[in-house]
């Protein structure tokens, strides 16, 4: 198969698809990899590294898409990328399309295959390529907060982790998976005094023997997010729903009655976001205001740290795009019931039930 990997065109957005060592592992196996000048230049895969590896260095996206029969990417395609995909095209990246009626209505048009990584699970019924970006985005979003509630920032002035007499931050995470786990992990890590509000009690069983007392773990209900929200100075909100837009769990009434100089950053603003005053912000202007409380909605916070997103991510993706590969995209499906599960376009249809309920009305 003849195998793509463009560089990314959304804003701050450093990641690429492929390294030099997946691409390796691909060529290895009969594959032609053709990678475009420049994709991993800034987090360290120089065009060099990737002609070691046995890619085909391509000088624009046009001429590798055309030569390409599976497009490996990081975000979604951008509408330029879009207009470049033809039916024969087999799209793998994160596409969250349940947002984006634009992104979708490109898509169908298009006629290409497009699997995206957020819906592909694994037989215990986890999401394995959202994966490492939730474990990254768990962890910026406590860094991220604790900056914004620097005074220089335009927050509090608190320190979450407090200092010797003075009581530490109060952070309060909205939602017990993969990225409020490690959310909640960094800012105990802190010195924060953390809550976790979630609504499985299995989940919150092994959320309360993994932080062992370090964290109160508790049912999440209307009465318990605003109580928390009353007194929190970082909120993560970190709540998915797999292929659904996101559930709005906080209102722009319950901001409102938040302190001042707080601050919320919201995980889940790529499938729309959990808190009802959530808009998408990028890493050139990735905050604003609402009632005294700041919001960081970055739709791509892993770029922040690209290298270590790009390695974590093409480690989780390989297995699936070799299998790919290797036997076509209409036979590894067929295969592979967790690949297929990551379908969400085809043919000019949508596929996946979620995003077919997501897209009622409005496609």
């Amino acid at each position: 198969m003849r195998i793509g990997t463009p560089k990314e065109l959304k804003n701050r957005e450093y990641r690429v698809g492929l390294t030099p060592q997946g691409a390796q592992e691909l060529v290895r196996s009969g594959h032609s990899v053709f990678v475009e000048t420049g994709a991993g230049e800034m987090v360290g895969f120089s065009d060099e590294l990737y002609e070691s590896a046995g890619c085909t260095i391509s000088t624009n996206a046009d001429e590798l898409f055309d030569s390409s029969d599976m497009i490996i990417k990081v975000k979604e395609p951008q509408p330029i990328e879009i207009a470049r995909l033809q039916p024969r095209h087999t799209l793998f990246t994160y596409l969250h399309l349940a947002p984006d009626p634009e992104q979708t209505r490109g898509l169908l048009k298009s006629g290409a295959t497009c699997i995206a990584y957020e819906t592909v699970t694994d037989r215990f019924g986890r999401l394995p390529l959202l994966t490492p970006m939730s474990e990254v985005a768990g962890r910026l979003s406590v860094q991220a907060g604790a900056k914004y509630l620097e005074i220089a920032q335009g927050g509090s002035g608190t320190l979450l982790g407090g200092v010797t007499g003075v009581a530490p931050g109060k952070v309060l995470v909205i939602g017990g998976g993969v990225a409020g786990r490690n959310a909640a992990e960094m800012a105990v890590g802190l010195g924060a005094n953390v809550t976790i509000l979630d609504r499985s009690l299995d989940r919150l069983r092994e959320l309360d023997a993994f932080f062992a007392g370090r964290a109160r773990c508790l049912y999440s209900t209307s009465a318990a997010i605003e109580a928390s929200l009353l007194t929190a100075d970082l909120v993560v909100g970190a709540v998915l729903l797999p292929g659904s837009a996101a559930p709005k769990v906080v209102s722009a009434e319950q901001i409102s009655m938040m302190k001042p100089g707080s601050v919320v950053v919201d995980i889940a603003i790529d499938q729309g976001g959990c808190f009802e005053t959530s808009r998408p912000t990028t890493h050139d202007e990735p905050v604003y205001n609402v009632d005294g409380v700041c919001h960081y909605c970055v739709t791509n916070m892993p770029a922040a740290v690209a290298r270590t997103s790009t390695i974590a991510l093409s480690n989780a993706t390989l297995p699936y795009a070799m299998a790919l590969a290797d036997l076509g995209t209409e036979q590894a499906v067929k295969t592979d019931p967790h690949l297929h599960a990551g379908i969400n376009v085809a043919h000019g249809d949508i596929v996946h039930p979620e995003i077919v309920a997501a897209m009622a009305g409005l496609i």
